[in-house]
């Protein structure tokens, strides 16, 4: 009973982790759902953000995220933004590719 126990609470904790951005630090677990071929995370060209009053304008095409079907425009405010550690862009969308759950942007210089 013990090791179905310790192997159910294994299988749990490896599901419940996120995969690595391409430089290496890890998505939020509550973010990302997959690993770095499948998952709904990755970085999105700089391109695509723009900065307003008050947050960003995320305007995605097919090709800018691997979810992405046909185009959408994203605001999402700067309150609910989390801290890019690689100084790049990056979102998660779940459970579909018209639901932003995370986005990472880098620090802003002023």
């Amino acid at each position: 009973m013990r090791g179905i126990l310790a192997f159910a609470l294994f299988l749990f904790a490896t599901s419940a982790m996120a995969h690595d951005a391409p430089s290496g630090w890890s998505y939020d677990p509550y973010c990302c759902n997959g690993d770095s071929k499948t998952g709904d995370c990755e970085m999105i060209p700089s391109r695509t953000v723009t900065v307003i009053p008050g947050g960003y304008r995320i305007t995605l095409y097919p090709g800018d995220h691997r979810y992405v079907t046909h185009a959408h425009i994203f605001t999402l405010p700067q309150r609910k933004t989390m801290r890019s550690p690689d100084g790049a862009y990056h979102l998660c969308l779940f459970p579909d590719e018209n639901t932003p759950r995370c986005f990472y942007a880098p620090d802003m210089a002023y």
